[in-house]
């Protein structure tokens, strides 16, 4: 069975799909809304990566689709709406402890402000 570190390192996109599902289900559209302002527009994912990255976790089993959709009259029957799955969490999680990791040797290099 694939553990979560095998997964890595993710990819920005893929990394930052998972964080915009770790506040619930979403839709195409929305996780890219979300990306987009999480990251102050540094990651602007067009469809074509978000849903080639979309096919690509879903085929790993970071991510499912969802039979849930809200009412009919707020939303649009042709969306489809994505979870993460607990592998998914858990990658997620090892690939932020990855980049912590190196966000606290860059600060020992004194790249960032860390020690002197």
């Amino acid at each position: 069975m694939a553990q979560p570190e095998d997964s890595l390192p993710l990819t920005p996109p893929v990394f930052h799909i998972l964080l915009a599902l770790t506040d619930g289900e979403r839709h195409g559209y929305s996780i890219m809304q979300e990306v987009n302002a999480s990251t102050n527009g540094i990651i602007n994912m067009g469809p074509g990566t978000l849903y080639g990255s979309i096919k690509r976790m879903l085929a790993a089993n970071m991510i499912e689709e969802t039979d849930a959709r809200p009412d009919p009259a707020l939303d649009d029957e042709r969306r489809r709406y994505y979870r993460l799955t607990d592998f998914g969490r858990r990658t997620a999680a090892a690939e932020a402890r990855r980049l912590e990791a190196a966000v606290m040797q860059a600060k020992a290099k004194r790249l960032l402000g860390g020690t002197s």
